[in-house]
C-alpha cells in the first residue's frame, strides 16, 4: 500500500506539473520555435510574397544580403547606436541606483517613480518624443526653450548635419530603459556586505569616489556584465523608436536605419521579399548570439573565481 499510494503521488505531481507547465510549453513551441525553424527554411528559398515556396536557392540569400549596402549600413547604424545608449544608460541607471541606495525615507516612492518609464509603451513614448518634446517646429518643448535664449529653431529628426536626430532616438531609448537597469543595479548593491564598508572605515577609507572606486564598482561586476549584455541585445533589436521616430507619410528617410527596421521593408515592403528577410533575421540572431558569446568570455562570466 506505502508503495502505490507513493506512485499515485508521484503520478498526481507530474501531471500537475503538466497541466500548470503543458499550456506555456506549448505556446513556446507554437509561437517561437516553429516560426525560427521556419524562417531558417524560408532563407534557403526564393520566397516572394509566400511562405511556402518551391524554388531552392541555397545560400543565395545570405550572399545577395551581404553584397547590399543597405543592410550594412543598417549595422553601421545599429553600432553607432550601441556606441551612444549603452555607456549612457550603463552610466543613469548606476547613478539612479547609488542615489535611491542612499535614501533612508520613501526609497520605494522614488524606486517606483524611476522605474514607472519602463512600463510604458515604445510607440508612445515615440510618438510623445516626436509630436511633444522634439517636434521641430515651434510648437515643440526644445525649440521652445531655444526661443527664449534666441536660437533659431531646430527640425530635430530630419537634420542630418549635425545629425540631430540621434538626441532624440538615444534620449527616448534612455529614459524607457534607464529605470529597469537601475532596479538590477539595486539588487547588486543590496547584496553588498556591510562589513566591507565597516572594514574600509577602519582602513581610513574616505567615503565617496574612493569607496565606490575600491568596494562598490568591484562587487557590482557581475551585475554590469549582465546589465552591458542585456544593453547590446536590446540596441540589436531596436526598431519601435526609430520606425516611429522617423517614418512618416512618405516612408522611412535612408539614414538611420537599424537593422530591424531594414528586414521590415524588405520582408513586408513592396517586394515582399520574405526569403532575403529570413536570412537577414538569420544572420541578425548568429550576430547577436556571437557577440554575446564573446562579450561573455571578455568578461569571464561564468567563470570560477580563484580561491
Amino acid at each position: 500500500m506505502t508503495r502505490t499510494a507513493a506512485r499515485l503521488r508521484q503520478r498526481n505531481r507530474t501531471l500537475w506539473f503538466w497541466v500548470f507547465v503543458g499550456p506555456f510549453v506549448l505556446g513556446l513551441v507554437v509561437f517561437t520555435y516553429v516560426p525560427l525553424a521556419w524562417s531558417v527554411w524560408l532563407s534557403f528559398f526564393d520566397a516572394h510574397n509566400t511562405v511556402t515556396p518551391d524554388t531552392f536557392v541555397g545560400l543565395d540569400n545570405y550572399t545577395a544580403l551581404l553584397k547590399d549596402d543597405a543592410f550594412t549600413s543598417s549595422l553601421w547604424t545599429f553600432c553607432v547606436f550601441t556606441l551612444f545608449i549603452v555607456p549612457a544608460t550603463y552610466a543613469a541607471s548606476l547613478a539612479l541606483a547609488l542615489m535611491v541606495n542612499r535614501l533612508r525615507r520613501a526609497q520605494a516612492f522614488y524606486r517606483s517613480v524611476f522605474f514607472l518609464p519602463a512600463a510604458c509603451s515604445y510607440v508612445v513614448a515615440a510618438l510623445i518624443w516626436k509630436m511633444s518634446l522634439f517636434n521641430g517646429v515651434r510648437f515643440g518643448l526644445a525649440n521652445t526653450l531655444l526661443g527664449y535664449v534666441d536660437v533659431d529653431q531646430v527640425a530635430w529628426l530630419s537634420t542630418t548635419d549635425p545629425p540631430w536626430y540621434w538626441l532624440v532616438i538615444v534620449t527616448v531609448r534612455l529614459w524607457l530603459q534607464a529605470g529597469f537597469y537601475m532596479i538590477l543595479f539595486l539588487a547588486g548593491l543590496q547584496r553588498i556586505s556591510p562589513t566591507l564598508y565597516e572594514a574600509a572605515a577602519v582602513d581610513g577609507a574616505r567615503p565617496g569616489w574612493q569607496v565606490f572606486r575600491h568596494i562598490t564598482f568591484p562587487q557590482l561586476r557581475a551585475t554590469s556584465v549582465a546589465v552591458v549584455l542585456l544593453l547590446v541585445i536590446n540596441a540589436f533589436q531596436a526598431f519601435d523608436e526609430f520606425y516611429n521616430l522617423l517614418s512618416d507619410a512618405r516612408g522611412y528617410p535612408p539614414y538611420a536605419r537599424p537593422p530591424l527596421v531594414y528586414l521590415y521593408y524588405t520582408a513586408l515592403g513592396q517586394g515582399q521579399n520574405l526569403g532575403l528577410g529570413s536570412a537577414g533575421a538569420v544572420l541578425l540572431a548568429l550576430i547577436i548570439a556571437v557577440v554575446t558569446v564573446g562579450q561573455a568570455r571578455w568578461f569571464g562570466l561564468g567563470r570560477k573565481e580563484a580561491d
